[in-house]
C-alpha cells in the first residue's frame, strides 16, 4: 500500500485471479475549507415564494392548460363540422368555462414573466415571447366580449358600403322615433323564463320591453279578424278519422294564396268565393262515381303469379283496411285486428275466399307464418298500440291500447285477384311502396281527392268533392252537419263562418312531447312582454317575422 498526503492507492494480490486491480480513493485535506453553496431562493423577494404565486407560475400549471384547450379546439372542430358554428361557440369557444380558461393562461404566462425578476439582458426574448402571447390573449378576450362579428361584402367598381351581415339572432324593434335597435337574441345557453327575463330597457314611448320567454320551435296558425265590410270570406273546419283516432281542424281565408289551401297529402281541402257548379240540396252525385267492387273473383287469367301485398289493419274500424299492392296483383286478403286483452297485442284474423286464421300478434311479430290451407306466408311487419300518422309515417302516440292499428305482409304464388278491394283510396300508386299510409303526391301532380268549398255573397256554402273511390258529387253544407268524403272514413264538419275577415296569425310553442320532425321546419321564437302605464302586453315573435305590438303610440 502507497501512501501520499492525498490519495492512497491500494495494490491487491488475488493469487486466485492472477490479477492486480488498482481502486482510487479520494481523501479530502483537512485544510479544504467546506462552503455550502449560496441558495438562489435565498436572494428571491418574498411574494415570489408565495405559494399562490408558484402555483400561477408552475410549469405544470401551463401543461395542463395548453392540454385543455387543444383537446377544446378538437371537440370544437367537431362541433362545427357536425352541426354548425353557432353550436361550436356556444358550447366551447363562447363558453364562460373557455374565457376562464384564457385568463388562467395569461395568468400563467405572467406569473412564469415575473418569476424571472429580476430581470437581466438575456431574458429579453423570454419577455418579448410572453408579452405578446398575453397580448393576444387580452385582445381576444375583448373582441369576444364587446366585438361584433359579422361579414361586409365589397364589390369592385361599386360604392362603399356599411351593410355588415351578422351571424347571430336578433331582435330588432322598429320604435316609434324611427330608430332600429338591436337587441342580441342567441339563447342557446340560459335562455330567458318568467323568473328570469331579459330586461331590454325603455323604448322611445317610455314603454319597458323584456324578453321572458324562448321556444325552440314557433307555429303559426291562421286566426281572423272579422271586420264590418271587406276582407274575405273566411271559415273553420274540422276533420276527424276513427280509423286513425285522428282530429284536425284550420281556418279558411277564400281565394287567399297562402291560407286558402289545407293539404293532407293525398287529399286538399280549399277555399273560393261564389257557388259550387251543379250545387243541389244535400249531397250530390254524378254519373262517373263506381260503385265499390267488393267481389274478391279472381282475375281471368288463370297463370299464377307471384304475389305480395301489405294492409293496414285497425281495431277500431274493423271494415276498413289500406292496402298496396306490392308485386304481381292484390292477394283478396280480409285482414282484421281484434282489440287487445289483458296486456297482449291482440290477434290478426285472415280472410283469404273460404279460408280462415289468424294469428297472435305478440308472438309473430316480425316473423313469417305459413296460411294453412292457402299458398299464402304472412308476416307482421308493425304493431302500433295509439296509432297516428306522423309527418307521413306511422307512429305511436302512447303504449295505451287506444288506437291499435298492424301492418301485415302477404305472399305467394296464386291467379291475382281482379279488383283490389282493400284499398279505399283507388289504385296502389296512392300507398307507399312498405304498405304505409298514403304518399303525398309527386312535384305538380294535382291531389287525388279534393273538396272545395265555396262562400256565396249571401253566406250560401257550398261544395266540389272528387274522390278516388267515389267520383265526383256536389251539394250544400250546414254548419256543423259532417260530411262523408269517402276519403277511408274521414269526415268534415263546419262549425264557424265570417262572411268578411281580415289576415291574423296566432302563434305559439310546439310542446316537446309534441315535437316531430316536422318541428325541425319551424322557426325558432321569443316572447316579449310590453309594459306602460301599469299595462302588460305579451306577443310571440318567430324568427324572420315582423309583427305590430301597440304601444301609446303605435309602432310598427
Amino acid at each position: 500500500m502507497l501512501e501520499s498526503g492525498r490519495e492512497t492507492m491500494i495494490i491487491r494480490h488475488r493469487p486466485a485471479e492472477r490479477s492486480i486491480h488498482l481502486e482510487p480513493r479520494s481523501i479530502l485535506a483537512e485544510d479544504v475549507d467546506l462552503r455550502m453553496a449560496n441558495s438562489n431562493s435565498s436572494e428571491q423577494p418574498g411574494w415570489q415564494r408565495n405559494p399562490i404565486f408558484e402555483f400561477f407560475a408552475s410549469l405544470k400549471l401551463a401543461v395542463v392548460l395548453l392540454a385543455v384547450l387543444i383537446i377544446a379546439a378538437m371537440a370544437g372542430t367537431i362541433y362545427e363540422s357536425s352541426f354548425d358554428s353557432k353550436v361550436a361557440r356556444a358550447y366551447v369557444y363562447g363558453a364562460p368555462w373557455f374565457n376562464l380558461w384564457l385568463v388562467l393562461l395569461g395568468a400563467n404566462l405572467a406569473a412564469s414573466a415575473f418569476s424571472r425578476w429580476p430581470w437581466r439582458k438575456h431574458h429579453l426574448a423570454f419577455l418579448i415571447t410572453h408579452l405578446g402571447i398575453i397580448t393576444l390573449l387580452i385582445g381576444s378576450l375583448i373582441g369576444r366580449i364587446f366585438g361584433i362579428e359579422g361579414t361586409m361584402t365589397l364589390f369592385k367598381g361599386e360604392g362603399p358600403t356599411n351593410r355588415l351581415l351578422i351571424n347571430q339572432r336578433q331582435l330588432r324593434v322598429h320604435d316609434v322615433d324611427g330608430i332600429v335597435k338591436g337587441f342580441a337574441a342567441e339563447f342557446l345557453h340560459h335562455p330567458p323564463n318568467w323568473q328570469h327575463p331579459r330586461n331590454l330597457g325603455l323604448l322611445a314611448s317610455g314603454a319597458r320591453l323584456q324578453i321572458v320567454d324562448y321556444a325552440s320551435a314557433i307555429e303559426g296558425k291562421l286566426n281572423p279578424k272579422p271586420v264590418a265590410d271587406g276582407g274575405a270570406p273566411a271559415l273553420h273546419f274540422t276533420m276527424s278519422t276513427a280509423m286513425m283516432n285522428q282530429h284536425l281542424d284550420s281556418w279558411l281565408l277564400a281565394d287567399d294564396p297562402q291560407h286558402g289551401n289545407f293539404s293532407l297529402g293525398l287529399a286538399n281541402v280549399e277555399l273560393k268565393r261564389g257557388a259550387a257548379p251543379n250545387a243541389t240540396e244535400g249531397r250530390g252525385d254524378s254519373p262517373n262515381r263506381p260503385e265499390p267492387d267488393q267481389s274478391t273473383n279472381r282475375s281471368e287469367a288463370k297463370e299464377e303469379v307471384d304475389l305480395e301485398e301489405s294492409i293496414f289493419a285497425f281495431s277500431k274500424a274493423p271494415g276498413e283496411q289500406i292496402g298496396r299492392v306490392r308485386k304481381g296483383g292484390s292477394t283478396g286478403a280480409k285482414v282484421s285486428l281484434e282489440q287487445p286483452q289483458n296486456g297482449n297485442k291482440g290477434r290478426v284474423l285472415i280472410s283469404l275466399g273460404e279460408r280462415e286464421a289468424s294469428f297472435d300478434v305478440g308472438e309473430n311479430l316480425g316473423r313469417e307464418v305459413t296460411i294453412d290451407g292457402t299458398p299464402f306466408v304472412l308476416k307482421i311487419d308493425g304493431y302500433w298500440s295509439d296509432f297516428r300518422i306522423a309527418d307521413g309515417k306511422p307512429s305511436s302516440l302512447s303504449d295505451q291500447p287506444n288506437n291499435p292499428a298492424v301492418l301485415v305482409t302477404i305472399r305467394g304464388k296464386a291467379i291475382p285477384v281482379a279488383e283490389a278491394a282493400t284499398n279505399p283510396h283507388g289504385g296502389g300508386k296512392q300507398l307507399t311502396a312498405t304498405g304505409g299510409p298514403p304518399t303525398m303526391p309527386a312535384t305538380g301532380e294535382e291531389a287525388p281527392n279534393r273538396l272545395t268549398l265555396f262562400v256565396a255573397d249571401d253566406g250560401a256554402i257550398t261544395y266540389e268533392l272528387v274522390s278516388r273511390k267515389n267520383g265526383k258529387s256536389a251539394g250544400n253544407i250546414e254548419i256543423n252537419k259532417p260530411l262523408a268524403t269517402a276519403w277511408a272514413d274521414w269526415q268534415i264538419s263546419v262549425d264557424k263562418m265570417m262572411p268578411h275577415a281580415e289576415q291574423r296569425i296566432n302563434f305559439t310553442p310546439v310542446k316537446s312531447d309534441q315535437a316531430s320532425t316536422s318541428s325541425a321546419d319551424l322557426a325558432d321564437g321569443v316572447r316579449v312582454r310590453i309594459q306602460q302605464n301599469g299595462e302588460t302586453l305579451e306577443q310571440w315573435v318567430p324568427a324572420g317575422w315582423q309583427v305590430t305590438v301597440p304601444t301609446e303610440t303605435q309602432r310598427r
